[in-house]
This record gives structure tokens, sequence and C-alpha cells, in this order.
């Protein structure tokens, strides 16, 4: 379950600038050890050691994910990040299913449109976070036609929520 937080864009992109600085520098650290290490163990002086380097990268990249995952991803310092991870993550669901969601609308089910409000307002989010405002701008219309349909219809529009169940929900509905 993920659930659409306040969170103010400027704060936003400053914290994900840090946090993605600091990942960069270990990377980057990571990779010129490890690079550096095969290279030493399993090289010859003075020959071709492309491939050792290369590896030696990609072991780099490894440790990085792993140590992300395991030690960083819950620090507070990437907060910001892995909600904005959490956020694109989610409306993609919902972005897979679109046809779906699309086609239960248009059959007026509460769960279509319930999904497709927590997809507009998470998409807004994004755009504002990222500080994208002329792709948001095109959805504008889209996103007031389905706010009133969803109020002449008496539905919540605040839907921050996404329910699992209503992804599964609208799977019935061809598109």
């Amino acid at each position: 379950m993920f659930e659409i937080q306040a969170i103010d864009p400027v704060y936003y992109r400053q914290r994900t600038r840090r946090s993605t600085l600091v990942i960069a520098v270990i990377f980057v650290a990571l990779a010129m050890l490890c690079a550096t290490l095969s290279t030493q163990l399993f090289g010859t002086p003075g020959g071709d050691n492309f491939k050792w380097n290369l590896l030696g990268v990609v072991v780099g990249l490894g440790l990085t994910i792993a140590l992300v995952r395991q030690q960083l991803w819950s620090r507070p310092f990437m907060a910001p990040a892995v909600y904005g991870w959490r956020l694109k993550r989610s409306l993609m669901r919902v972005t897979n299913v679109m046809h779906h969601v699309k086609a239960g609308v248009a059959q007026g089910d509460e769960s279509a449109m319930k999904l497709l409000r927590f997809y507009h307002l998470g998409v807004t989010q994004m755009h504002q976070l990222d500080g994208n405002s002329s792709e948001l701008s095109q959805m504008v219309r889209e996103i007031d036609s389905h706010r009133e349909a969803m109020e002449q219809q008496g539905l919540d529009i605040e839907q921050t929520r996404l329910d699992l169940a209503w992804l599964e929900r609208v799977k019935i509905f061809k598109g």
C-alpha cells in the first residue's frame, strides 16, 4: 500500500540531489577500488587489462547497489528519494493496467474511478516534485473532467492511497 504525502518540491529536489551525490561518490570509490584490485590480482603489467577494469567496475556497481539497498535505503537522508521511487513505482503499476482502468471508468466502475483519481493525484505530485509543469499542463483537462465525474457520482476525490485490490478489480474490464 502506498500513500501520497505532502512534500515540498524544493526540499525534495535538494534532498534527492544530495542522496544522488552520496551514491555517486560511493559508486566511484568502489568502482575504482574494485577495478584497481582486479587488475592487480588478475591483470598483466603493461598488458591490456580492460576486461579486469570492466569487471572491477561491474563489481563496484553491484556492491553499491547492495550497500544502498541494505544500509542506506532506510536512512533519513534517503527518505525523499525512496518516496519518489515508491511513487513512480506505484504509478507504473497503474500505468500497466491503464487500458483496463479506462475501460472501467467508461463503465462507471467505482474502483476504476478511484484508481484513475489516485493516478492523477500521483502524476500531479510527481511532476511538481520533478519541476516538470509543462507535461502536467497537458493533463489538466483530463484530470478536471475525471474529478467532476467522480463528484457527480458522489465519490471521494481525495484518493491518496493506492489500494492494490483496485488493481485486481479493474483487470476484468476489456480495454
